[in-house]
């Protein structure tokens, strides 16, 4: 327990609160895992095919660094401009349609996305046991919910989860895409679900394990922020605004 001199269990059943506002990746599924994996694939290609061409060394993706930094909760296209901008690379937008092999923004976060396609056909999707038993706790005390993620795979994966029935709304990455929603850390897309779930952020709980979506639901000025650690950055989730920090969800269950 990250936050153990803090009385957490049962702090959502004491707040008063009327929503919880999950995020996918790292919080209900063990998805991150595989959204790392993909971009460190795609980026080393890609990095190492620019060396050649440049003339310079090649300095692979560090996925412990530049994976938190610069891609953890952010939209997938904010992610490959927020990269290559770390490394002095800039590549033409492009366009959503690009294909995968196209060396734009776009076309390197579409050959990500194929990769991810690829990796949760091969190996499915785990649900954190914990995070399952909240998710049908609050429920069954009468709070709404709702998931909110950037990625445009977040029905696939929360079917393939078996927990789809479990959402009173879903924003996704369809949603920042199609309805020009700014990505985290702008805490649009939390702000969105909090409206069609019909409740102000004040009386909603945001769950995040990314950096960017903990500055997000604190920007939003949501009732309660709580950090998910699955990267040992307690004190990072909290300098961005988390009120408290769980290794795991199975912590705020009533004792």
């Amino acid at each position: 327990m990250t936050d153990g001199d803090q009385n957490i269990a049962g702090l959502i059943d004491r707040g008063g609160y009327a929503a919880v506002l999950f995020d996918l990746d790292g919080v209900l599924t063990e998805t991150a895992t595989v959204h790392a994996a993909a971009w460190q694939q795609m980026f080393d290609e890609f990095l190492r095919s620019w060396a050649t061409e440049h003339d310079q060394p090649f300095v692979p993706f560090d996925l412990a660094k530049d994976y938190p930094a610069y891609l953890d909760g952010k939209p997938r296209y904010d992610g490959v401009r927020s990269f290559l901008a770390s490394r002095g690379i800039t590549l033409p937008e492009g366009t959503p349609e690009d294909p995968p092999d196209a060396r734009t923004v776009a076309g390197l976060g579409n050959r990500k996305n194929d990769l991810v396609q690829d990796l949760l056909h091969h190996g499915g999707v785990t649900a954190y046991p914990g995070s399952v038993a909240l998710l049908h706790h609050v429920r069954a005390i009468g709070l709404k919910t709702a998931v909110v993620s950037s990625s445009k795979n977040c029905q696939a994966v929360i079917e393939a989860a078996g927990i789809a029935d479990q959402f009173d709304a879903r924003v996704d990455g369809h949603d920042v895409e199609d309805g020009g929603i700014p990505g985290k850390p702008a805490p649009d897309t939390f702000l969105e679900a909090a409206r069609r779930l019909g409740v102000e952020p004040s009386a909603g709980v945001v769950f995040e394990d990314a950096l960017a979506g903990v500055q997000a639901g604190r920007a939003g000025h949501f009732g309660l922020v709580i950090g998910v650690d699955r990267a040992n950055q307690a004190d990072a989730l909290r300098a961005h605004g988390a009120d408290v920090v769980v290794d795991d969800l199975a912590e705020l269950m009533p004792s």
